[in-house]
């Protein structure tokens, strides 16, 4: 989800905005929500979605992943976060990615939305690869990312002490973008760079100093870098560390480690720590060689673990038209 950070260390713009939507003192959990809210909304650096299982859906991420697992790739995640604190996070994301017939291009498309609390979200992505086989076993692909953003904001659902300041909800603002990638992989290992969103999209302007060109929320683009490889400890047990490592002006480097055992190609158990964030249990199974199913357990590490319990992901892929002489079953990434 968009513009999350650690609740400490935050610019004198958290609590002014604490003084224009709560009328009273309120409950912890409350004051929290309505800081989430502005960090969501009015902070000056937003942040792209963040799944744990982010290997399962890489095109997410990175355009030059579309078409490179060799099959058509169906997959669909829920991502509850912060369960039991009033308009947290919750994000809906799903995306389709293929090969193109025999050929080298790959296609792919994707839709997240992403509710917090007056905010309401929608992206939609389309993705074209193209990969160069190389002679060592690894391949180069290229990926272009075309992205269409509707934004809608619902202000009546705040509890304002002065409606004027916020008086005009948004509703379905609409942000094309663009984006780019590079992977390079084989059947155990690879390393990716991208940039999603190249475009530096400006909201709320009308809210911002009359002293400069700053907005009050402004999208930066993200830079994305991820790594894995697969060590084969023995022949029902193989292992994959895996490294995202998420950078964007005005926010804290985002590193996600994490590691990942395959047992006898059915059972998928691991941890991830999200540095000064927090840490995860995954649990995937294979359940046939076209469905797996995926669960994550993320735990804050932050002040933000005294006001709920945790974050819950759940997802399910499907594939078709699997090449076996391509793909090894199951994969990784």
């Amino acid at each position: 989800m968009r513009a999350i950070y650690k609740l400490i260390d935050k610019p004198p713009q958290v609590f002014w905005f604490l003084f224009v939507i709560i009328k009273s003192k309120k409950m912890k959990k409350r004051i929290l929500f309505t800081a989430i809210v502005l960090l969501s909304v009015f902070s000056y650096s937003q942040q792209d979605s963040q799944f744990t299982q982010y290997m399962y859906n890489t095109v997410n991420i990175n355009p030059a992943y579309a078409g490179s697992r060799g099959a058509m790739s169906i997959f669909g995640m829920q991502r509850n976060q912060w369960v039991g604190l009033d308009g947290a996070p919750l994000t809906n994301a799903f995306s389709l990615n293929t090969p193109l017939n025999n050929s080298r291009i790959g296609l792919g498309i994707s839709f997240v939305n992403d509710q917090i609390g007056p905010s309401d979200e929608n992206t939609i992505s389309a993705d074209v690869s193209y990969t160069i086989p190389n002679a060592n076993g690894f391949n180069l692909s290229f990926g272009i990312k075309g992205t269409a953003n509707l934004l809608n904001i619902d202000y009546n659902k705040l509890n304002q002490y002065n409606p004027d300041v916020l008086a005009q909800n948004i509703d379905n603002k609409f942000s094309p973008n663009i984006g780019a990638g590079i992977y390079y992989h084989s059947n155990t290992s690879y390393i990716g760079f991208s940039v999603p969103n190249f475009l530096e999209t400006k909201h709320f302007d009308k809210y911002a100093s009359n002293s400069g060109n700053a907005s009050v929320a402004s999208e930066k683009m993200h830079y994305y870098l991820i790594a894995g490889h697969v060590f084969e400890l023995s022949s029902s047990v193989k292992l994959k560390p895996a490294v995202l490592s998420k950078m964007v002006k005005g926010s804290p480097l985002q590193v996600d480690v994490s590691a990942n055992f395959l047992f006898n190609e059915k059972f998928t158990l691991g941890a991830a720590y999200r540095w000064s964030a927090a840490v995860s249990a995954l649990a995937g199974f294979q359940i046939s060689d076209s469905w797996m199913v995926g669960y994550a357990y993320d735990m804050e590490t932050t002040k933000l673990e005294n006001f709920n319990s945790g974050s819950h992901e759940l997802f399910l892929r499907y594939e078709l038209f699997r090449n076996y002489n391509k793909v090894v079953s199951p994969r990784f990434f």
